[in-house]
């Protein structure tokens, strides 16, 4: 690896599998300041997958645009980097995966929707992101385990919950379903894997490409 990377991660996929990846320094989520930092560290490519939103400020949008004026390749996608993506990719930014189409184009639009709350020591989550929960239960639709009213249904009860308390568990004590029908969900929704993880990998195979090229 002949360029400086510094990627940004930790709640979408761990440092540990991500290394499998690509070969970079691995930093936690980003935050204010943080991408400021990576520019005097001599960076050339800076990815953003997990940031923080709601534990301290978040990175600054003119951080990215001081990179990306210094001709710093800056590449996000799945959580935090697919938001300021699709706000920043105008400017030269560029947005990976699924998360950051849907905010490019209006599916979606809030912070809300992909912030997990996570412990801030072991950097575990301790909920579900929103995306994560919608694309799941469409896969289970797909699949024949719940109807299309169930899925809405149980979206309506993830959205009226505050991040912080969306969990799976405190959304299915709220679910009324059979009980057989109930655990064949949420064993699916326990193997299956979810929206972020895919878009962190593509954010991390993206970066890997642009530096071999």
């Amino acid at each position: 690896m002949t360029e400086k990377i510094i990627i940004f991660l930790g709640l979408s996929i761990f440092e540990e599998e991500a290394k499998t990846i690509i070969d970079a320094e691995f930093r936690p989520p980003v935050r204010r300041g943080d991408v400021l930092k990576a520019i005097n560290d001599g960076a050339e490519i800076i990815g953003i997958i997990d940031g923080v939103f709601h534990q301290s400020p978040a990175v600054a949008h003119k951080e990215i645009m001081k990179a990306l004026d210094k001709g710093i390749t800056v590449v996000g996608g799945c959580s935090m980097g697919a938001l300021r993506a699709s706000e920043l990719d105008d400017l030269g930014m560029i947005g990976v995966g699924e998360i950051y189409k849907m905010y490019r184009n209006g599916t979606i639009t809030s912070d809300d929707d992909v912030a997990v709350a996570f412990d801030p020591e072991t950097k575990t989550t301790l909920g579900e992101a929103l995306v994560n929960i919608e694309y799941k239960l469409g896969r289970a639709e797909e699949h024949g385990i719940i109807t299309e009213d169930e899925k809405e249904e149980i979206i309506k009860i993830a959205k009226d919950l505050y991040y912080p308390q969306r969990s799976y568990a405190n959304i299915f004590s709220k679910v009324k379903m059979e009980d057989e029908k109930k655990t064949r969900l949420i064993d699916f929704i326990v193997k299956e894997k979810d929206l972020k993880y895919l878009d962190a990998v593509a954010v991390l195979e993206c970066i890997k490409e642009l530096a071999n090229e």
